[in-house]
């Protein structure tokens, strides 16, 4: 069993505690409203951490580098579902394909046709999560909503019959001013129903928003995040 240092404020004093990682992910869940999906964000962890995290019944995980992921799925139990967080390169679709449960973030028409392709190849109809730039950082990825929009127009997306887009993802800014992290939010949360009003009107799959980690998840929730992905408030810091 993996323990890891955590602080508490009482009585005005900080307290550090042990709390192992099935602690922690039971702890967590038992503070979020329970139509929101946690996905466990294991990258760079071990068999043995996630395995503690997984007997307390705990199911989503997440991953984001291929190599690391399909590793991962050949080795630790078939009935985990593994989601893709991370920048996803066309050419490493086929990989993860026959098993993935969600991809967050599709950020491009190139990639959405990849993912079609590979889908039907394996004989399958893949989630998937359209991400939007919501962050001031320029490295983030994903689509503006005039991208979006312009694609929308240009490439009826219809024909994709192998994708199930069933909605939203973003990054906000890594920063500790939780007024702009707070705009951030509302702006993927307001694209999310313009795409549903405008878009996806009669699409019931369509109905997520993926966004908050571990500095920011309960802000997100009260924003209307209905997927959150926590990585270092379950495992600890991220091995290198």
């Amino acid at each position: 069993m993996v323990f890891y240092d955590i602080f508490v404020i009482h009585n005005n004093n900080i307290e550090y505690i042990q709390m192992s990682i099935a602690e922690r992910i039971i702890r967590i869940k038992k503070s979020i409203p329970s139509n929101v999906c946690l996905v466990a964000v294991s990258k760079t962890k071990s068999y043995n951490e996630i395995m503690e995290a997984y007997e307390t019944g705990h199911r989503v995980f997440g991953e984001n580098k291929v190599q690391e992921l399909t590793k991962k799925h050949e080795e630790l139990p078939k009935d985990i579902q593994w989601h893709f967080i991370g920048h996803l390169q066309s050419n490493k679709v086929k990989y993860i394909a026959p098993f993935i449960s969600l991809l967050h973030g599709v950020d491009s028409l190139k990639l959405l046709k990849t993912i079609n392709k590979e889908a039907k190849k394996n004989h399958r109809t893949i989630p998937c999560l359209l991400q939007f730039h919501i962050a001031r950082e320029s490295t983030k990825f994903g689509f503006s909503l005039d991208e979006f929009e312009e694609m929308m127009h240009s490439s009826p997306l219809g024909e994709l019959k192998n994708i199930n887009l069933c909605g939203v993802m973003g990054m906000a800014t890594y920063t500790d001013d939780e007024n702009q992290i707070a705009q951030e939010f509302d702006t993927l949360a307001n694209i999310f129903q313009h795409l549903k009003k405008t878009y996806f009107k009669e699409e019931d799959n369509f109905k997520e928003i993926s966004m908050g980690m571990s500095g920011d998840y309960p802000l997100a929730i009260k924003k209307g995040s209905s997927i959150i992905r926590v990585g270092s408030s379950i495992f600890g810091a991220r091995n290198y």
